[in-house]
């Protein structure tokens, strides 16, 4: 199950995120999401459990646990929507 997790401390990397969820079963990947430019944290990030009931006990828990002086959102992750392909506009400046 895909988790998706928000309100993270900035501070807060791959290993912390995973340490959150290790003990309520394996973790296959956990993912602190970070700016392409600064490489810095968004605040956000997603964990991969294998077990969808261990998955599920944790979302339980953890959601609205304080983190890093941060209360954590925690749920099911959604499917990304598709979104339409940005257009770019010219403008003729002569």
């Amino acid at each position: 199950m895909n988790i998706y997790v928000s309100n993270l401390s900035f501070n807060v990397q791959d290993e912390d995120l995973k340490g959150f969820f290790e003990e309520y079963g394996e973790v296959t990947s956990a993912r602190v999401i970070t700016d392409k430019f600064t490489q810095r944290s968004k605040g956000f990030g997603f964990v991969e459990m294998s077990d969808d009931a261990a998955a599920n006990k944790a979302i339980a828990e953890l959601n609205g646990s304080v983190a890093d002086g941060r209360t954590m959102r925690v749920a099911e992750a959604r499917p990304k929507e598709e979104r339409p392909a940005k257009r770019q506009s010219f403008s003729k400046s002569w």
